[in-house]
């Protein structure tokens, strides 16, 4: 909770913090890569912080933290961070590093804001910054705890033994254990971390979902082609899409992720969106082999067929469910798919059966107005689970 003293300085600041976030975010990242290139080289997604995405979720985690201290202050921030800390955990984030981004963060707001920036407004703000720093760092330290590793020793080599095409700009990587330890246990839904040595040296990190279920000794991941369309593509998924073959060794991170299945027989709805399709094949795939009877309804939409990731599997595996439903849609349905609607996913003709749990993936824009709609409807904001493929821009919208 926030301290009596600091309640009303953050109240009275918020709107004028909140208001110069974004320069604040703009002006932190440009002094920790200058005091620090290494991050940038080997750590932060530089394609986020070239179209400032990073920046914008930086901005919109610390104004949803703050506004909920304020207005939730009995609220505990686990759930809310959850999804940061999974990912921070993912790439090896230890509790030293938070003094750094203090550091530079606060000589970000004391030059943006400048004057206002008075001792009382500082260390209120202070307050709030090593709450959701000391809130961050718990969650990840069980983290680390439950996954059986140190704080920040989350890598390991794993050979590709298999490479598959999945469609027409995805690739799926088998990937075995490269030294004699067994492959970390993962629940359906989560990823793992690739720690890619790019051309020019550095060392990239991008996450990937695990598209097969737990329970085999192998773990597969599914990579799609990022394509700029105006913009640069992404530099790390165009390497491990068109560079890495069978027998080459990635450095691979233990499992993180909080859109994991819930266990129990009540109803799921799966709705996915491109790419989004894969961390529902891992759930479909445990469903299937568990032999699960619980209604199941999948809901999937994409480009075209042949840019549906995993379709002949997606379709199998939906097929294996007794009780399970697919709607499908694709902008352009061609020939192939006469089962398949024509445009975008819509739910208004779906039949949605009470204490349904929800599972979302996909884009956005795609999952804010399928939650929009699930609302309407009368199923709780907890039943509604998300994941998203990059920094969580939604975070503060919610």
């Amino acid at each position: 909770m926030l301290s009596e003293q600091s309640v009303p300085v953050v109240r009275a600041t918020l709107p004028a913090v909140g208001a110069a976030i974004g320069d604040i975010a703009d002006l932190f990242y440009r002094k920790l890569f200058e005091a620090h290139p290494e991050l940038l080289r080997d750590l932060f997604n530089r394609g986020n912080q070239a179209n400032g995405e990073q920046q914008r979720a930086l901005a919109g985690s610390i104004a949803a933290f703050a506004g909920m201290l304020l207005e939730h202050p009995d609220a505990r921030a686990d759930v809310m961070l959850s999804r940061i800390a999974h990912k921070h955990a993912s790439l090896g984030i230890t509790s030293d590093q938070y003094k750094i981004v203090h550091r530079h963060l606060f000589a970000a707001i004391a030059e943006v804001l400048g004057d206002a920036v008075t001792p009382e407004v500082a260390e209120a703000w202070d307050e709030v910054y090593w709450l959701m720093a000391n809130a961050l760092m718990a969650v990840e330290a069980r983290l680390y705890a439950q996954t059986g590793v140190a704080e920040g020793d989350v890598w390991r080599p794993m050979k590709v033994v298999e490479r598959r095409e999945e469609g027409a700009d995805a690739v799926s990587l088998v990937l075995r254990p490269a030294d004699d330890r067994p492959a970390a246990p993962f629940r359906p839904g989560q990823y793992v971390s690739v720690r890619s040595e790019l051309p020019d040296g550095s060392r990239q990190i991008r996450q990937y979902s695990l598209s097969a279920a737990p329970g085999r000794s192998d773990r597969r991941i599914t990579v799609k082609r990022v394509q700029g369309e105006g913009r640069p593509d992404g530099e790390v998924s165009s390497w491990v899409h068109s560079g890495t073959r069978e027998g080459d060794v990635l450095t691979v991170s233990a499992p993180f992720g909080d859109l994991t299945l819930a266990e129990g027989d009540g109803p799921l709805l799966l709705a996915s969106a491109g790419i989004g399709v894969t961390p529902m094949m891992a759930m479909l795939d445990h469903l299937a082999a568990a032999g699960a009877t619980r209604p199941v309804t999948v809901v999937h939409a994409d480009r075209t067929p042949a840019h549906h990731a995993h379709r002949q599997e997606h379709l199998d595996l939906i097929r294996a469910l007794p009780d399970a439903r697919l709607h499908l849609w694709y902008e352009e349905p061609g020939d192939q798919a006469p089962e398949a609607s024509t445009g975008r996913a819509d739910l208004g003709g779906l039949d949605l059966p009470e204490d349904l749990t929800v599972y979302l993936c996909g884009p956005v824009p795609f999952m804010r107005a399928l939650r929009g709609d699930l609302l309407r409807r009368g199923v709780s904001a907890e039943a509604i689970h998300y994941e998203v493929f990059g920094p969580d821009l939604w975070l503060g919208q919610q």
